[in-house]
C-alpha cells in the first residue's frame, strides 16, 4: 500500500487510449509527477471513491478479508455488488488482489488521493490536434 497520495486526473477513454497506445509504441513518454490514476470524468471519480466505496478499502485495510465473500459479510453489503465494485477499483488500480485457495483477497494499493485537473496535466500531444482535444484552447493574437 502507497503512503503518498496517488495523483489523478481526468481524460477521456478515447484519449486514454490514444496515450496508451502512444507510450506503448514509444512515441509519447509520460512526464514526471503526471497522474498516475485517470478517471474519464469527475462523475466517475466520485463514484469510485463515494463514501461508501472509501468505507469498503476502509474495511480492506483494517479487517483483511481472505475474499470477496468475507469483505462482502464484514460490510454488509451483497457480494455481487462488492464484486463489481472492486473489479472497477481495479481498473483505475486503486485495489488489486491476491489469489489463496482460489478465493480473490482485496489489497488496497493507494488510500489518499489527489485530484490535478488544468491544461499542464493533460499531454501535450492530445491537445495539439484540436478536434481530437476535450477542449478548444484559444490562442490570443
Amino acid at each position: 500500500m502507497t503512503k503518498k497520495p496517488v495523483k489523478c486526473g481526468i481524460m477521456s477513454r478515447k484519449d486514454f487510449m490514444e496515450m496508451t497506445i502512444a507510450i506503448a509504441k514509444g512515441e509519447y513518454k509520460p512526464k514526471k509527477g503526471m497522474p498516475k490514476v485517470w478517471f474519464e470524468s469527475l462523475q466517475t471519480m466520485a463514484q469510485v471513491l463515494s463514501t461508501e466505496n472509501q468505507k469498503l478499502l476502509y474495511t480492506i485495510i483494517k479487517k483483511k478479508p481472505d475474499s470477496i465473500k468475507s469483505l462482502a459479510e464484514l460490510t454488509g453489503r451483497e457480494k455481487g455488488n462488492v464484486s463489481r465494485t472492486l473489479k472497477k477499483m481495479r481498473q483505475y488500480g486503486i485495489v488489486d488482489f491476491k489469489v489463496n485457495n482460489g478465493a480473490k483477497q482485496p489489497i488496497v494499493n493507494y488510500t489518499d488521493f489527489k485530484l490535478e485537473v488544468g491544461l499542464n496535466t493533460y499531454p501535450k500531444f492530445l491537445l495539439d490536434d484540436q478536434e481530437n482535444a476535450p477542449y478548444h484552447v484559444h490562442e490570443k493574437r
